[in-house]
């Protein structure tokens, strides 16, 4: 029981971790491509047939060497490669076009049942990250109520 517990914690703390260095490294890898500013507008223009997540093309044409990818139009009009929007928003944590930055729903972006534990995984590191950052608060929050209360 011990041993489970220890590694339910251990799991939770590396996957928070985890988390917090990916969405490092999505924000310095969009900076480093260009089309993505944290704070600003972005410093490029996106052309029509460029994916503004990796910076590569669409569209393969025929006679080009290349991977098939799908891709996924957000509701700001902003196409992406399917693969490249959701490591965006699930493990850079972003909700939002990388390029114009409007909010982007992520109900109708997976629709399929299997897609979503995902997401819940994400929310529930989230909320765990936001327990740990505010427990020390809480903690002297509940003992202040108790010794005022003489409840020691």
């Amino acid at each position: 029981m011990d041993c489970g517990l220890l590694f339910l914690f251990y799991g939770l703390y590396f996957g928070v971790l985890g988390r917090d260095i990916a969405e490092i490294c999505a924000d310095k890898m969009a900076c480093h491509i260009g089309y993505y500013a944290p704070k600003s507008m972005p410093t490029r223009t996106l052309d029509p047939g460029v994916c503004a997540v990796c910076g590569n093309k669409l569209l393969v044409s025929e006679h080009e060497e290349g991977v098939i990818e799908n891709t996924y139009k957000l509701s700001c009009d902003h196409v992406f490669h399917e693969f490249c929007i959701r490591g965006w928003c699930i493990v850079g944590k972003k909700q939002m076009c990388p390029y114009c930055k409007e909010k982007v729903d992520l109900t109708k972006m997976f629709c399929n049942p299997w897609e979503r534990p995902h997401v819940l995984f994400g929310q529930l590191l989230d909320w765990i990250r936001w327990l740990v950052a505010w427990q020390p608060l809480i903690l002297l929050l509940v003992q202040g109520i108790n010794w005022a209360m003489g409840l020691e």
